[in-house]
């Protein structure tokens, strides 16, 4: 044997590709024309082969399909229930599992199935199914069912292939149908998810079925220490929802005192909160930190004739509707068709008994002369007929006993051949308009069964939690001058000596900033060295007004700026004035309302040697920004006063510039290198959390 690279490459692509092409085709994505995977259409052709009315139990229905399905009966069992829990195609009876909580169905042996009246009465049509053989040749299955709803966006699907996968939505059946009344109309239509799970979908980018969903659960406030889950999100289960709930809580995210679950038939799991926590921003919380809102991302992959393909929801459903227009021509030709050789039969039965013809094959003494002699009697009357005469029809009226010939009830066969006559005529008036017979037969299927599938998930817009503005501020930031070091891990020893702490969670950022006029944003650490001279650190909000008094060292001039919080890149320095040793930020307050006094070195000819500075007076400027100049004179010293001052016109054309939020104040060496006091040090107040502004 040649066992050569280049051979033994060639023989590896062919395995794999003919085992790809098994695994998408054969096993994880679905078909578009009855929606189902080749195990699900298995085990309904094994029900339907099977149905006598009565429920069968799941362990012998699991082993027949094993006959079509040659991948074992763990497989089939799981494909089963999952089927059966949809909700549609199959009746149950017994412990099936529970969808909500996530629990097992019981053993195959114990419980049992039939298919549905609707399974019945849509999925199965032997005269419009192409069969072929199964995997050991012994049995007959079907290529794909003719489903005449549409099955695949009904149910949904979920699948993993090689090189690719589906996660196609399951919609509302009442929708469905409507929709393809709408498409057989030439009328506008729009389709959105439903799930069995119910709970609240926003669908602003669902993209016709290739876009982006968002579900959330639906949480009650019972009380404002108590709050119930009455719904969850597709794809979860009470189980996975409260360890998310338990893992977000010890995380810190939200805290709760308990969390039970006492769901049945319906969800219910209720969360007991902590004391001094609302449950208004516990549901947010919810929302934020845990699966109580999920994003899910569908992608319509699917079998199209032979080959996987992605098409959208609304390409699928004409799809089906074009399909359904086809099967029922089909349904309606195949029941003419059969009424026309029923009414040929019945004719040629009249014929032969009242004109008894069948004396003239009294004296014939061989079969062949027997035929012929039927045929040639029943010349005259092949204008009568619905078509000619075959050797089929001779050989039915021979086969008539006389009993029957002796009883033959003329009027009783005028009725029936009168009726079927009738039948055909409304067989050939529907084949002439199928559109409207279409949406007929779809009216009678809503008639039925739509008051069993209303809507069970709610159509929403939601407005996307952030996770800043509802995490808890679990987390102390302090800064340790001495050391020179900042963190939650990190303790303000004393504040005297200009020692730092603030409340903060693990979602804000941190604004650091220096006395040399450097800033910078950095995310939440547990230590990190930034140096001793820092003079300011908050939080990052970006309705944080700024109002600064500063030297500028090259000039030895002072200037006022006010602006908000700038926009960053993370971790990197800006400044805001100038790089110069002697340059220093002299006052800095932070908010609307706020007022300061700079006392100036005395002129004999000044009528004031003091200027009162009102902050609101200036405009708000970038960081960046130089300001306006104080004042024209040397300052001697600047303070932050807590009353509102009268800034005379004089004044006012001494000044310019930017400002948000309480400061923080200390000692400042002044240009002529005298020292003055500015006002005393005020906390700064909390800043609700708010997302940065981020340049990348």
């Amino acid at each position: 044997m040649d066992s050569s690279p280049g051979k033994l490459h060639k023989l590896f692509d062919e395995n794999f590709l003919e085992y790809t092409s098994y695994v998408i085709r054969e096993r994880a994505i679905p078909a578009i024309e009855d929606g189902l995977k080749p195990v699900q259409r298995r085990i309904l052709q094994t029900l339907f082969n099977m149905e006598d009315g009565r429920f069968h139990k799941v362990a012998n229905l699991v082993g027949e399909t094993m006959k079509l399905h040659p991948h074992g009966d763990a497989s089939i069992f799981a494909a089963l229930v999952n089927l059966a829990n949809k909700g549609y195609l199959i009746d149950r009876q017994g412990n099936f599992g529970n969808i909500f909580t996530g629990d097992q169905a019981s053993a195959a042996r114990y419980i049992e199935c039939r298919l549905s009246p609707l399974a019945k009465e849509v999925l199965f049509n032997k005269d419009l199914t192409e069969f072929i053989e199964s995997y050991d040749g012994r049995m007959m299955e079907p290529v794909t069912l003719p489903a005449k709803i549409p099955m695949l966006l009904l149910q949904g699907a979920e699948g993993i292939a090689v090189g690719m996968a589906t996660k196609i939505m399951p919609h509302n059946f009442c929708e469905l149908l409507e929709a393809q009344k709408a498409i057989l109309q030439g009328k506008e239509f729009i389709l959105y998810p439903d799930f069995p799970k119910k709970g609240l979908v926003d669908v602003s980018g669902y993209d016709d079925g290739n876009g982006k969903i968002r579900c959330r659960a639906r949480i009650e406030e019972e009380n404002d220490k108590t709050v119930i889950i009455k719904e969850i999100p597709y794809s979860t289960t009470t189980t996975s929802l409260i360890e998310s709930v338990e893992k977000a809580a010890k995380a810190g995210k939200i805290k709760i005192v308990s969390i039970s679950d006492f769901t049945a038939e319906d969800v219910e799991i209720e969360i007991k909160l902590a004391r001094g926590i609302h449950a208004a921003d516990t549901i947010k919380a919810l929302y934020a930190f845990t699966d109580c809102e999920i994003s899910i991302s569908p992608n319509l992959t699917l079998i199209c004739g032979d080959r996987p393909d992605t098409l959208s929801v609304s390409e699928v459903l004409r799809s089906n509707t074009e399909k359904l227009v086809t099967d029922l021509t089909r349904e309606l030709e195949i029941d003419l068709g059969r009424l026309k050789d029923k009414l040929h039969a019945r004719m040629l039965e009249q014929i032969f008994i009242e004109e008894r013809l069948y004396k003239n094959i009294e004296e014939q003494t061989t079969y062949k002369k027997v035929v012929d002699t039927v045929e040639s009697s029943l010349l005259p009357f092949a204008d009568e007929l619905i078509r000619p005469v075959v050797l089929e029809d001779i050989e039915r009226l021979l086969e008539i006993r006389i009993k029957r010939i002796s009883r033959y009830d003329i009027q009783k066969q005028q009725k029936e051949i009168r009726q079927i006559n009738k039948e055909i005529k409304v067989i050939e008036k529907s084949l002439k308009d199928m559109v409207k017979y279409t949406i007929s037969y779809l009216d009678k299927i809503l008639e039925k069964y739509g008051a069993n599938f209303p809507r069970q998930t709610e159509i929403t817009e939601f407005k996307e939690v952030s996770v800043r503005k509802v995490a808890l501020s679990n987390l102390v930031v302090g800064y340790n001058r001495e050391t020179g070091f900042l963190g939650h891990q990190i303790k303000a020893e004393d504040e005297k000596k200009g020692d730092f702490s603030i409340p903060c969670s693990e979602y804000d950022r941190i604004f650091l900033l220096f006395e040399s006029g450097v800033y910078k944003i950095i995310p939440v650490s547990e230590k990190i060295f930034i140096g001793h001279d820092l003079l300011w650190v908050g939080k990052v909000s970006k309705d944080l007004v700024f109002n600064m008094i500063y030297r500028d060292g090259a000039e030895n001039l002072v200037y006022i700026k006010r602006f908000k919080m700038p926009s960053f890149i993370m971790e990197k320095e800006y400044r805001v004035f100038a790089e110069d040793k002697r340059s220093k930020i002299l006052l800095l307050s932070f908010g609307e309302g706020k007022h300061a006094r700079a006392n100036l070195i005395p002129s004999p000819r000044a009528r004031s040697n003091s200027v009162n500075i009102s902050f609101d007076e200036y405009l708000l400027k970038g960081a960046a920004a130089k300001g306006k100049r104080l004042s024209n004179r040397v300052v001697r010293r600047v303070y932050e006063t807590t009353e509102k001052i009268k800034v005379t016109e004089e004044e006012k054309q001494n000044l310019v510039l930017p400002g948000l939020g309480e400061s923080q104040i200390s000692k400042k060496e002044l240009p002529n290198g005298k020292e003055g006091q500015e006002a005393d040090s005020s906390q700064t107040p909390e800043v609700k959390p708010a997302g940065e502004s981020e340049e990348s």
